[in-house]
């Protein structure tokens, strides 16, 4: 299981958002799943909504979960997921946690 496991079932549970930094850069997302790839790498599929060095990458992403450092649950919340959203993702061969 990955480090931020608790912290990322526990954030998508709530509706929270949460901040990490990933390759360089600040980011801020709703997460929406949790769970692994096919190669049995720990993956989160997120709506992220504020990037500092990427702003054409918002949207929905994929991160690599052994790739995150500083996380943190904000207080900051979301309704729902966004328009694109689709439960039991393609890319998850299994999963621990989603909306």
């Amino acid at each position: 299981m990955a480090v931020h496991e608790y912290e990322l079932s526990s954030a998508i549970h709530g509706h929270r958002c949460i901040q990490f930094h990933y390759r360089g850069d600040t980011r801020i997302v709703e997460p929406c799943a949790f769970g692994v790839d096919t190669g049995g790498a720990p993956i989160l599929r997120a709506y992220e909504v504020h990037g500092d060095r990427h702003p054409h990458e918002r949207g929905w992403q994929l991160f690599h979960v052994d790739e995150i450092v500083d996380l943190s649950v904000l207080d900051r919340t979301f309704a729902a997921p966004r328009e694109g959203y689709m439960r039991n993702d393609p890319a998850m061969t299994k999963i621990y946690a989603e909306l």
